[in-house]
């Protein structure tokens, strides 16, 4: 039984993630040396370092959420019900005890580190929404009793994260709300009332915060400003976009060599978090930004096909979501790094520094790929065993009594 099941694991996926880690390992530490003697006056390896003990602790929660079936999340109210209500305290706590970094108070301080409760909210709104819209198939398509009821929730965390404010995050979450309620089963009748109800509650809410000048500071407003040309504010507003375009056209096809990046001495800020690919460009060229993305794409494309070959619909939502997940928000770091969006602060998954992020990604990976151990096991060994008994019982419905 163990043997069949560790068979059973997709290694291909798992490959792939231990690459992204330990690639965007590397290019942490190349990208954080000169920043972290110059910002902070410690040691160069400071967040490589602190990056490791990260992977420690991912490769943990990857291994106990890869190991444990992902079932047992959909029908145990001891586990949904305290995710929810924790994933709205923490949100609440944060306009007490939270820190501002950025200017969003969306950090709890934990002696050196820092910790983003709104990265973990993302995966709890996976597993919610894809637990309760899976338990509602029956009468997935009745408005008020199956479509509606589960959508407070996400209201609630949403409109938490935005008056941070945190537009990036409130946005990645309900795009991958979205994917998942695309992906339920609902009819386009459902989803046609679903975003009238929407656009029912956002606009006065946009209009409150308009009002009150908390819909987009002066900060970001000018984010918008300069994607047509940042090289006209290169010292204000355009500063990150200017040199991001800078190192990403000094890097050309082959890059200028591992480690031997300019951008990264003091003129790219963030260099080894939101900025990192420019950083990649820059030193690996064309080839260090295909292998990423190409892994990233690999990932993202997996994890929908084995949402679509799961026959569960809680695994298959879980799937859907999760990768959804992953694939919105290397896109968004992507564009905005290249001047396609606005730069919102999303870090590039595995591969940008930081821990919520990344232990996020741990568990919802782990998540990941149980789910698609459990679809190769079943269409694998459980097919087997009910060819095996059909073939039993037309063997013992030819037998001739005598």
């Amino acid at each position: 039984m163990v043997k069949k099941i560790l068979k059973s694991y997709d290694y291909t996926l798992i490959i792939a993630i231990i690459l992204l880690c330990a690639f965007g390992l590397v290019m942490i530490y190349s990208a954080s040396m000169a920043y972290a003697v110059q910002r902070y006056e410690v040691a160069s390896d400071f967040f490589y370092q602190r990056q490791k003990i990260f992977l420690l602790v991912f490769a943990l929660i990857f291994i106990i959420s890869a190991i444990i079936p992902y079932k047992m999340m959909q029908f145990t109210k001891w586990f949904q019900v305290p995710m929810v209500f924790a994933s709205i305290i923490t949100l609440l706590g944060l306009f007490v005890f939270g820190q501002t970094k950025n200017n969003a108070q969306s950090w709890y301080q934990l002696g050196s580190f820092l910790f983003q409760p709104a990265e973990f909210v993302k995966l709890a709104v996976i597993i919610y929404l894809a637990s309760v819209y899976a338990k509602k198939q029956a009468y997935i398509n009745q408005f008020n009793k199956g479509v509606l009821p589960p959508l407070v929730y996400l209201f609630v965390v949403c409109f938490l994260i935005i008056i941070q404010p945190d537009f990036g995050t409130a946005f990645i979450i309900a795009l991958i709300a979205a994917t998942i309620i695309l992906s339920s089963g609902m009819s386009p009748k459902s989803i046609g009332k679903l975003v009238i109800s929407a656009l029912i509650i956002l606009i006065p809410v946009i209009l409150v915060l308009w009002a009150t000048g908390r819909l987009f500071s002066a900060e970001q407003m000018s984010r918008f400003h300069v994607l047509k040309n940042p090289f006209a504010d290169a010292q204000d507003a355009g500063f990150h976009l200017a040199n991001s375009y800078i190192a990403i056209g000094s890097g050309g096809v082959n890059g200028l060599g591992l480690g031997k990046s300019i951008q990264k001495l003091g003129y790219l800020p963030e260099s080894h978090t939101d900025f990192i690919m420019a950083i990649i460009a820059e030193e690996l060229g064309i080839w260090g930004v295909g292998f990423v993305i190409l892994l990233l794409a690999y990932v993202v494309l997996r994890g929908i096909y084995i949402g679509v070959q799961c026959k569960d619909p809680f695994g298959s939502l879980l799937a859907i979501g999760i990768s959804s997940m992953i694939g919105i928000q290397s896109f968004i770091n992507l564009a905005g790094v290249s001047g396609i969006i606005p730069l919102t602060g999303v870090p590039l998954p595995y591969i940008s520094y930081g821990g919520s992020s990344l232990l996020m990604l741990a568990a919802a990976t782990g998540i990941l790929v149980n789910v698609s151990m459990f679809v190769k096991y079943e269409k694998k060994y459980k097919n087997k065993q009910e060819q095996a008994d059909k073939k039993q019982q037309n063997r013992d419905g030819n037998v001739f009594y005598l």
